[in-house]
């Protein structure tokens, strides 16, 4: 006999809530997860694959607990003067960023972030039992530092989440905000700089902040630029002292022998790894300037994926092109669709599949 999970003595704030998950499904084209959709290449994969074999030979013993070795070779990519005394990781940006709010948030605090943002944000949030603030964006999905400041300071919230680049919008997001938000606040700020590889390469990042600022943590994933996304690794850089907090609430052993032995190997190929950026923007911005020639509106994106709106009915947009072969991503924002920048032909299938449907 099975019971529903009403029936089970879950915690009152869990009531009701819905798991996150975005559809998955056996299509040929699924640009739906913002996921890098280029294989790793055959070069990097043999050295990941050989790395794992390694490191099996020592599996019955557990693993190095500091990653000592991980966290080096991050420094190293991340540079701005960074050393391994400033890095955490785990099993995706998702635990590091748990990992935060279990350290700084949990029961009678509270968790801040511009709405729309990336919806984990919440459902992290409840998951420590804090309560979730959905600030404000203005025009196009924008921050302004002035606005950013006036609503934290108003909200004095012990945590607050930046997503920059901004996901599900794309939108870019400016230090002064980063600035002015921490100078707003006593709690921590996370900047979430998921998908920075896919920045004009002028842009800077957090990082540059980091200094003088021991509240600040800015978080990075290698699911995105480096097509690591089964791989589950995310990281941060931030004070050491932050860091020392972190090791009061991670699970002995977190991040397995065969996780860093991946992740090691897949750094001394950064280069290779990234030399698909280049085409992923390329593309994101081809399918900027069709989307509008279709008559969607697309909005400025510093990432790997498009928010567009003018759709007049997006689930039966979603659904048009699910039958054609093709998966994005309805967000739940009235009039929009996301779709993740996909190879050539990837890209090609979407906007072929787009424009059967008529103009919107």
């Amino acid at each position: 006999m099975t019971v529903s999970l009403d029936e089970l003595p879950i915690r009152d704030d869990l009531r009701g809530q819905k798991p996150y998950g975005a559809p998955q499904a056996p299509l040929p084209v699924a640009l739906n997860v913002n996921e890098n959709t280029h294989p790793v290449p055959a070069e990097v994969a043999k050295d990941i694959a050989d790395s794992v074999a390694r490191a099996l030979t020592d599996v019955n013993r557990y693993p190095d607990r500091e990653f000592t070795e991980l966290r080096e070779g991050f420094a190293r990519y991340l540079g701005h003067g960074l050393d391994a005394t400033q890095i955490w990781a785990g099993n995706g940006s998702n635990e590091v960023l748990q990992h935060l709010l279990q350290a700084f948030a949990g029961p009678g605090r509270t968790v801040f972030g511009f709405a729309p943002t990336y919806s984990m944000y919440s459902l992290l949030a409840s998951g420590v039992g804090s309560e979730w603030v959905a600030g404000t964006r203005g025009v196009d999905y924008e921050i302004t530092a002035e606005d950013a400041a006036r609503q934290v300071a108003e909200a004095r919230p012990d945590v607050v989440f930046l997503c920059a680049p901004n996901n599900p919008t794309g939108t870019p997001l400016t230090l002064d905000v980063v600035a002015a938000v921490y100078d707003a606040t006593d709690g921590i700020v996370i900047v979430d700089e998921a998908y920075q590889e896919f920045a004009p390469k002028d842009s800077p990042s957090a990082l540059t902040l980091l200094e003088g600022r021991p509240r600040l943590a800015v978080s990075r994933t290698m699911s995105k630029a480096f097509a690591f996304a089964g791989a589950r690794v995310g990281y941060l850089a931030a004070d050491p002292g932050l860091i020392d907090a972190l090791r009061l609430v991670r699970l002995p052993y977190h991040l397995s022998a065969l996780t860093q032995a991946a992740a090691v190997a897949a750094l001394r190929h950064a280069d290779v790894m990234l030399g698909m950026v280049d085409e992923i923007v390329a593309q994101r911005d081809r399918m900027t300037r069709v989307l509008a020639e279709l008559g969607y509106r697309p909005y400025a994106s510093w990432t790997n994926f498009l928010l567009f709106g003018g759709v007049t009915d997006p689930a039966a947009t979603w659904k048009a092109l699910y039958d054609r072969g093709v998966l994005i991503r309805d967000v739940g924002i009235p009039g929009h669709l996301r779709v993740t920048a996909g190879t050539e032909a990837e890209t090609t299938a979407f906007l072929d599949a787009l424009a059967e449907l008529g103009r919107p």
